[in-house]
Formats: C-alpha cells, sequence, structure tokens
C-alpha cells in the first residue's frame, strides 16, 4: 500500500538515486540531506513497503511556494503517485496558509505537463534555456488557491 510520508534522513539515499534515474542534472545526496535542515524546505516520498516509489521537493517563502523537483520511477508510472504527491504538498501549503504553488516543466514534457493542467495549474511564463542537459525552455506553471 503506497504511503505520503514527509522526507526523513532513510529515504534520502533512495531519493537520489531517484534523481539520478529521472534528471540529467541531478541533485547530490548531499544536497537532498540539506533540504531536511532546511526550514523553508517541504519534501515528500510515496513510499511502498520502504520502498521510495516517488517524491516531491518544495521551498517555501510565504505566501508562496515552488516546487524543486518531482519525480517518480518509470517502472511505477501512471498510478497516479505524482497527482497524489501534488494534491498532499497542496493540502500541506494549505494548513500553512500559503496562497499558491510554482514550478517549472520542460517544454517538450506533454504528459508531465498535461498532469499539471488537469490539477489546475496554468501556464504563467516560459525560461529560456533553463535546462542544460539538453538545452531546453522551461513552462512556469502555478496554481493558486484561497486560504
Amino acid at each position: 500500500m503506497i504511503r505520503i510520508v514527509e522526507m526523513k534522513a532513510p529515504h534520502v539515499p533512495q531519493v537520489a538515486a531517484l534523481e539520478k534515474l529521472c534528471f540529467s542534472d541531478p541533485w547530490s545526496e548531499e544536497s537532498i540531506s540539506g533540504e531536511l535542515n532546511n526550514r523553508y524546505s517541504f519534501w515528500l516520498v510515496a513510499e511502498d513497503d520502504g520502498v521510495v516509489l516517488g517524491y516531491i521537493g518544495s521551498q517555501i517563502s510565504f505566501p508562496e511556494a515552488d516546487v524543486m523537483n518531482v519525480a517518480v520511477y518509470p517502472d511505477s508510472r501512471r498510478r497516479g503517485i505524482a497527482a497524489i504527491l501534488v494534491e498532499a504538498l497542496v493540502r500541506h501549503l494549505r494548513s500553512m496558509d500559503c496562497t499558491s504553488l510554482t514550478l517549472e516543466v520542460r517544454a517538450s514534457n506533454a504528459p508531465a505537463i498535461a498532469l499539471y493542467e488537469k490539477m489546475g495549474f496554468a501556464l504563467v511564463g516560459r525560461r529560456p534555456n533553463y535546462y542544460r542537459h539538453p538545452k531546453e525552455d522551461a513552462l512556469i506553471m502555478r496554481k493558486e488557491w484561497e486560504v
């Protein structure tokens, strides 16, 4: 059974491994571990029997928050895990009186863009050449709500 829990130190090696698998410019294990001590960070993991299937990391700058990264293991995709993680993050942010969540997504990542649009995110901008490997624009998407 999949559980969504706040990221703790034992999750960090699995999150770092997932970063390496999913991103061309992954965060290091040390960087991810550092987020545990950052009072402005909030990270969640989706786990099944102690195995991390996905995660979402955020930075909070009241009353706004930004998604740092979100990833799901390829074998676990298309099961709604990313949506569950985003929904859980939004619930947490609402409880803290945040009013919006912003993220960047590769312009070519049609499945992620479709998911974010379905979840109420709107396109608000573009960052040219934001991604380095390969070089690509990022779309800036934002979801807002009332508290």
